[in-house]
């Protein structure tokens, strides 16, 4: 049974504006969304990160898809993506496949949702729905006026990860990863993404309190080319700009990286070779992401896309996610399945269940023309970013 609800159609820019906390004259255009489920089409075209949708091909012990597969009669296609940019592209243009749904992260979300990419979903239908940590339920990420545009998977910080046999001692703030002096030169890891100005942003927020940076996403123009100046100063620095987790995860091996801006994942797994690394959020705080399921507005396997989410929001597998991706659940009951398998580690590495930590997190979003405050419209959007982003890259 093909299930019933309408695609959303293209969503004015002043929707986009209201997705980061601006203002508009009216709410999203109305939308049917499902009411039940109903049985699956027999297939799921899903586009995701890596470590997101594992089937025991990775490690044979590692496996939340087969199970999903025999119990629905949902046979996953997975597509795995290296950025946020990359993902927004295919769910557009497809590359010969009409995606389902995708674990889109925050910089990318608000863009699927005002271009009409994704469908508003009923979150009533997903019953682990209300055991996600309160900053989750309705964030403005993937939730525009109570309409929610997918469900919470996991989330974590941009941790700065080190090889702590070279870097000594152990550090506690980012310089070593923006001072032109660094010892470290020539050895250090930057994310290849016009999002990760904002990490250079946070680090002025703390260091050059002058510039009054207040959201790292919401920059006034003075802001950003501040912030594009720091990280035209970093860029000597830089072993190489990654964008794939092994782009990271060799160098760090092979010594040739040795600090650097990470997502857990690389941690976890860099741990699980028995490298000597280690990370921490450091004192100038952390970006971080938090990622959804949204599924397509033009879906041919709705019913198994609905069965996917109502699937992923299950603690027993935000447990499985969470200890091989290094990433936390947001499904809070997990945090308990967490606690029995790593012990103290699911409160002092992963901080599960812990909103207070969360909101001290600056979560990716889109950044917009419209700030989220009473300077109007004269912050920079995306497409200046992506532009001063390429100057940056054009250094290195």
């Amino acid at each position: 049974m093909k299930l019933a609800y309408r695609t959303v159609p293209m969503i004015s820019i002043a929707f986009l504006i209201a997705a980061c906390g601006g203002t508009q004259s009216g709410a999203p255009p109305p939308s049917n969304v499902l009411q039940s489920v109903g049985a699956g089409e027999g297939a799921l075209n899903l586009i995701a990160w890596t470590g997101y949708v594992e089937s025991g091909k990775t490690d044979p012990k590692v496996d939340w898809v087969t199970p999903f597969q025999k119990q629905t009669g949902c046979n996953i296609n997975v597509k795995f993506a290296d950025t946020s940019d990359e993902m927004v592209t295919l769910m557009r243009q497809g590359g010969g496949t009409v995606w389902d749904g995708v674990s889109a992260s925050g910089d990318a979300t608000n863009r699927l949702i005002a271009h009409g990419d994704v469908a508003e979903v009923n979150v009533s239908l997903i019953s682990d729905f209300k055991n996600v940590i309160p900053t989750l339920q309705s964030p403005k990420h993937n939730t525009i006026n109570g309409h929610h545009y997918g469900v919470p998977y996991m989330y974590g910080p941009n941790v700065l990860m080190y090889n702590t046999q070279v870097v000594k001692p152990a550090p506690t703030s980012w310089a070593p990863t923006w001072d032109p002096n660094s010892p470290y030169k020539g050895k250090v890891a930057a994310y290849d993404s016009p999002i990760f100005i904002a990490d250079a942003a946070l680090y002025l927020k703390t260091h050059q309190p002058s510039l009054h940076i207040t959201d790292v996403y919401e920059l006034t123009e003075t802001q950003l080319m501040a912030s594009i100046s720091l990280l035209k100063q970093q860029a000597p620095l830089i072993k190489k700009y990654w964008s794939a987790t092994t782009d990271e995860t060799d160098p760090f091996s092979s010594g040739d990286m040795v600090i650097g801006t990470a997502w857990p994942y690389q941690v976890s797994f860099l741990k699980s070779e028995n490298k000597p690394i280690a990370a921490l959020v450091p004192s100038e705080g952390a970006t971080g992401w938090a990622d959804t399921w949204m599924m397509s507005s033009h879906s041919q396997h709705p019913n198994c896309m609905y069965r996917w989410m109502q699937w992923t929001e299950r603690p027993d597998v935000q447990d499985q996610v969470a200890e091989f991706y290094g990433a936390t659940p947001s499904n809070g009951k997990a945090c308990d399945l967490l606690r029995q398998h790593l012990g103290a580690t699911a409160d002092s590495d992963y901080h599960c269940g812990d909103d207070a930590f969360l909101k001290k997190i600056a979560l990716w979003k889109t950044p917009l023309a419209a700030c989220g405050d009473s300077r109007g419209t004269t912050c920079t959007d995306y497409s200046e970013w992506s532009q001063k982003w390429q100057e940056v890259r054009g250094t290195k």
